[in-house]
């Protein structure tokens, strides 16, 4: 059973850092691309970021170029997608989600991806 499980969410000031980090399970990264994407209140879910693994590919956001970096780490047949963010802004403040869609191309649209984590919350204030 596919399960993507987000955490590392938080409370930051402007320019700070964080890193989410998404275990994910259940499936044969080869075969897959894992995105993060991130609600803010009353907008759209949006793309930030994508990663292919078959392909050693990524693609980011023009808003966060940059700034963010994604990666996948194996360890133990663990697999964790981490995104990597610095020089945080208040309009990065969004829940965040991880997903993994059934292709070993990367999308930035919501509606590819078939398989969401709950989201950890991000927020940027001083």
């Amino acid at each position: 059973q596919l399960q993507l499980v987000e955490s590392g969410g938080g409370l930051v000031q402007p320019g700070e850092s964080l890193r989410l980090s998404c275990a994910a399970s259940g499936f044969t990264l080869d075969y897959y691309s894992v995105g993060w994407f991130r609600q803010a209140p009353g907008k759209e879910r949006e793309g930030v970021s994508c990663i292919s693994r078959r392909f050693g590919s990524t693609n980011y956001a023009d808003s966060v170029k940059g700034r963010f970096t994604i990666s996948i780490s194996r360890d133990n047949a663990k697999t964790t997608v981490y995104l990597q963010m610095n020089s945080l802004k208040p309009e990065d403040t969004a829940i965040y989600y991880c997903a993994a869609r059934a292709n070993i191309w990367c999308s930035g649209r919501v509606g590819d991806f078939g398989s969401w984590g709950q989201g950890t919350q991000v927020t940027v204030s001083s």
